[in-house]
């Protein structure tokens, strides 16, 4: 299926076209999210909000409680920070607390710990040393325990997994140097030999985090291509690579803005001798294992970012309540009254996402890749928004960092490094450019397969005819529902929030109808459209995250305990998007998209080069 016009370059469609045979294809479960996009709201799968058992909540609390003991007392964060290393001492804590293994199965020497409970330990650690998350997270999410565990032989599974119960690290090599997003160009190799045993790897990867530390590694490489109908399609397999197997050099540790202590770098491969019973799934599978792979390894970023926000929340409060000026706490000023609503309304809306989309990962029986690509977006996004708040609030302290802050006696709150290490979470595991592509082409998918004979030209006449009537059948059924007022219930969910689900029905609806008119306007063009597409998606989320946050806070109030002014938490996030999508839905109307497209190409052609005068670069 294609969804690109007679103008898209040959190397771009081909890149797309790649990308295309390698995503999921199939809807088997439901999914909450993609529903959002075609008008409806599917209230059921996230209402009553899910818990954890007593038995499995037990089990987190426990664990929770002893890797917090053994962080406070053997791992200083600013250390790490200052002098880029994780403690040898630390590694060897982390690895008798089982945390390189908090997935794995026990009949392999693992923890055998469910999602939320894995979301639970990184977003603890999250909150405390960013370096020491990255370490953690890059390991299990997309290192190699996830992809053995969903794709793995068993044979594999019982040479592998016992190795990280015992505090091997792993890691995860897909990017190249000159290779980010378009693995298509892809150009480290995987040759057979001739007896067929084995392959010869020979390629750079970059950025691949634990890499100068792991044991065994990912490592994506192109395998001898394939004749898929009538044409020759480039295959990408998933190799596990020891990495003690001669010919691996680490050439280059990378260095950051932030995340100082993890060991990220430059891998080259010369002649890498690996067996082929070393393959993860298929030969060619590669791309596709990493995208479903992805789809739960994503959920820890939700969960490292709502750790952080909370900190923060922590320093504003504390910060705003003993901050006096001009005679009254900080916090009573109305410019920083409204950055603490912010903060303290939209980390409770993440923070609904990140246990919502994690319990989803536990339970097999919904489809998470929407979810977790848009709990990923919204989650970094404000991690980032309110890291950088928090910061602003402190002023010249939160510049200032720790170790300074407590040399002269001051409450040393290392929020420049928090900024600092957050800001990647917006780039990696899908930039939210990325996000945004991956999120639409999902979103779009029913309309898409629907239409599929009739974006190919090589199906016949009477067959397009057909797929015309069934079209005009479907939506002459579907359309109208669109305009029609909304009568679904949502249940016994406390009566200060059914205004706000009953906005997101009205609004989801309303989502439905503008998508389904830019399909109709734009046709194949609209893949290249990508301000229109950012701004479907963008309202999408932000339904997503409302209908999440309303189920939460119901679930918070009828636990009982003390979070009864969870509804007021939840009631502000849920106003302050009601205006943003509100926004959103204008600007698709009208807005200054095509001025700022025009002086961006001029920008690229150097009509505006003057503008740079007078700088030395």
């Amino acid at each position: 299926m294609s969804m690109f016009d007679k103008n898209t370059s040959k190397e771009a469609r081909e890149s797309l076209e790649f990308a295309e045979d390698q995503r999921e294809t199939e809807w088997v479960h439901p999914s909450f999210a993609l529903q959002l996009f075609h008008g409806h709201v599917d209230w059921g799968l996230i209402h009553p909000f899910p818990e954890q058992s007593a038995e499995d909540k037990q089990l987190g609390d426990e664990y929770v409680a002893r890797l917090k003991d053994f962080l406070v007392k053997n791992l200083d964060p600013d250390e790490v920070d200052r002098t880029g290393i994780i403690p040898e001492k630390v590694y060897h804590g982390l690895a008798q607390l089982g945390a390189f293994a908090i997935k794995v199965p026990k009949e392999y020497g693992g923890l055998g710990m469910s999602q939320v409970n894995y979301n639970r330990a990184i977003h603890l650690v999250a909150s405390y040393c960013g370096s020491t998350a990255v370490l953690l997270s890059a390991h299990q999410s997309i290192g190699v325990p996830q992809p053995l565990k969903l794709f793995g032989t068993e044979a594999q599974k019982k040479k592998y997994l016992p190795m990280f119960g015992k505090g091997t690290v792993s890691a995860f090599a897909l990017t190249e140097p000159s290779v980010g997003s378009d693995p298509r160009n892809m150009t480290t190799t995987a040759t057979p030999t001739e007896d067929g045993t084995h392959f010869l790897l020979n390629g750079d990867k970059l950025w691949c985090t634990n890499g100068l530390i792991a044991g065994v590694i990912v490592v994506m490489a192109v395998t001898p291509p394939k004749m898929v109908k009538g044409k020759e399609r480039k295959q990408i397999t998933a190799f596990i690579v020891e990495m003690d197997t001669p010919g691996i050099e680490k050439v280059h540790r990378c260095q950051f803005l932030g995340l100082h202590g993890i060991q990220n770098g430059l891998l080259r491969f010369k002649d890498v001798k690996v067996p082929r019973e070393n393959i993860i799934g298929a030969e060619g599978d590669g791309l596709r294992l990493a995208l479903t792979t992805l789809n739960t390894g994503r959920l820890t970023l939700p969960a490292a970012s709502v750790g952080i926000c909370k900190w923060c929340l922590h320093v504003v409060r504390e910060w705003s309540t003993q901050r006096v000026q001009w005679g009254s706490p900080i916090g009573e000023h109305e410019a920083i009254g409204l950055k603490l609503g912010y903060i303290a309304g939209h980390t409770f809306a993440m923070d609904a996402l990140t246990w919502l989309c994690s319990h989803m990962g536990d339970d097999k029986k919904k489809d998470i890749r929407l979810e977790a690509a848009m709990a990923k977006y919204f989650c970094t996004h404000h991690a980032w928004r309110i890291a950088d708040e928090t910061l602003q609030i402190r002023g010249g302290q939160g510049y200032e960092n720790a170790e300074s802050l407590r040399a002269r006696g001051m409450e040393p709150w290392p929020v420049e490094r928090v900024l600092r290490d957050c800001r990647i979470n917006i780039i990696i595991e899908g930039t939210s450019e990325i996000m945004h592509l991956f999120i639409a082409r999902e979103a779009l998918d029913p309309h898409l397969s629907k239409a599929l004979p009739l974006l190919s030209g090589k199906t016949p006449l009477n067959e397009k005819f057909r797929t015309l009537g069934r079209l005009a059948a479907h939506y002459a059924v579907w359309y109208p529902k669109l305009y029609l007022p909304s009568t679904q219930a949502f249940g016994d969910l406390h009566p200060q929030l059914q205004g706000h689900m009953h906005y997101c029905q009205r609004a989801s609806k309303r989502l439905a109808r503008l998508m389904f008119h830019q399909m109709a306007k734009h046709q194949q063009r609209l893949a290249s459209k990508q301000s229109i597409l950012n701004r479907i998606v963008d309202v999408g989320v932000e339904l997503f995250a409302v209908a999440a946050t309303c189920a939460y806070a119901d679930h918070l109030v009828k636990s009982g305990g003390n979070k009864e002014n969870a509804l007021e938490l939840a009631d502000l996030y849920c106003r302050s998007a009601r205006q943003y999508i509100s926004r959103q839905f204008s600007d698709s109307r009208a807005n200054h998209d095509a001025a700022s497209l025009k002086v961006a190409k001029k920008v690229m052609a150097k009509e505006y080069a003057w503008l740079e005068d007078d700088i030395i670069v």
